[in-house]
């Protein structure tokens, strides 16, 4: 429903971010759907967005007014024991712009405007675009598992299975931090090329192959028998269980999708290879990386943009992202002219 809503006022601690850009997430398309439950109305959705601040609480500098910003999705405490050890994604009263639960409620940014603390907010380089910018967010996503898989460029090999936007990030900042080789698995033929111009080497289309080539494809040596790292960004017992087969003995799978709340795992595959899950929760002190890599060109965001278009036209968008049309992967909605 597109509505007018009272305009939002920042408290102490709080900016008020004029909102230029905002990408829907698969989860916001699940949230229009209502079937994970973590989207419960009334509620203003949206987290992948970047602005300018226009409004500050009263004990926030006016300085940053005409700040142009990327929002971090995750509000978060800045006092727990898991912010001050740089774990802000694990805060213990962690919250994430436009999702209702039983815990909380706390609007998004498909609307004019969003309230969020000062410290969720990243200024951006004059020449990024707004557009851009407001894919930072699943960037961090990426750079996130990415790093919990202490990926870099003794990484001999990585599948990436799924190449939805956070797949398709995943494979770029698995690019920028140097691996060897990349694959990327997907029933969508356009997102594997999109993964290959990302700079994935090799892709597979999840309906025809089969774990032995991906195990082929993955080993590195005549010892290995699967890629030294998976990460799997669906979040379906299929796709996590292609997972856990394609990686090598002793590697490790990093779990980023969770479409599904629960998945039947090979669980003697997993103890008797000693493979490594790993979860991966959106991101922790990623932003400035991912502002870097995009700023430098070093990771080309606009690749993921499918479509723009006016907030006004968002219900239509959603329905077509719902019915999975071909050739949408990013839609990103504007409030107003930037």
């Amino acid at each position: 429903m597109f509505t007018d809503i009272e305009t939002p006022q920042p408290a102490a601690g709080d900016v008020r971010v004029k909102i230029a850009a905002c990408g829907i997430c698969g989860s916001d398309v699940h949230g229009y759907t209502g079937s994970t439950g973590r989207r419960v109305p009334p509620l203003v959705m949206g987290h992948e967005a970047a602005g300018t601040i226009d409004a500050v609480g009263p004990d926030v500098s006016g300085e940053m007014i005409g700040q142009r910003v990327a929002l971090d999705s995750t509000v978060f405490c800045s006092e727990c024991e898991f912010c001050r050890n740089g774990q802000e994604n694990l805060c213990t009263d962690r919250q994430v712009l436009g999702v209702s639960c039983d815990a909380y409620r706390r609007h998004g940014c498909f609307a004019e405007y969003v309230i969020v603390p000062k410290r969720c907010v990243y200024p951006l380089p004059d020449h990024m675009d707004f557009i851009a910018a407001s894919l930072l967010e699943p960037l961090t996503i990426g750079l996130q598992a990415v790093r919990l898989g202490n990926a870099g460029p003794t990484t001999r090999s990585a599948v990436v299975v799924g190449a939805g936007t956070i797949g398709l990030a995943i494979v770029a900042a698995l690019k920028a931090y140097g691996v060897q080789r990349i694959a990327a698995v997907d029933l969508d033929a356009g997102r594997l090329k999109e993964a290959k111009d990302l700079g994935a080497d090799d892709v597979f289309d999840a309906a025809q192959v089969n774990p032995k080539q991906l195990t082929e494809w993955g080993a590195s040596s005549v010892d290995t028998d699967g890629a030294d790292m998976v990460l799997e960004a669906v979040g379906a017992a299929a796709s996590v269980n292609t997972a856990i087969h394609a990686v090598t003995r002793g590697g490790t799978v990093v779990l980023v999708g969770n479409v599904s709340p629960a998945v039947e795992i090979p669980l003697q595959t997993i103890v008797t290879r000693q493979i490594r899950l790993q979860g991966s929760c959106a991101s922790a002190g990623c932003y400035p990386e991912a502002i870097r890599f995009a700023a430098s060109g070093k990771v080309d965001l606009s690749r993921f943009v499918s479509r723009v278009a006016p907030l006004a036209e968002g219900a239509g968008w959603f329905e077509r992202l719902h019915n999975r049309e071909t050739g949408l992967l990013k839609v990103v909605l504007q409030p107003s002219e930037p």
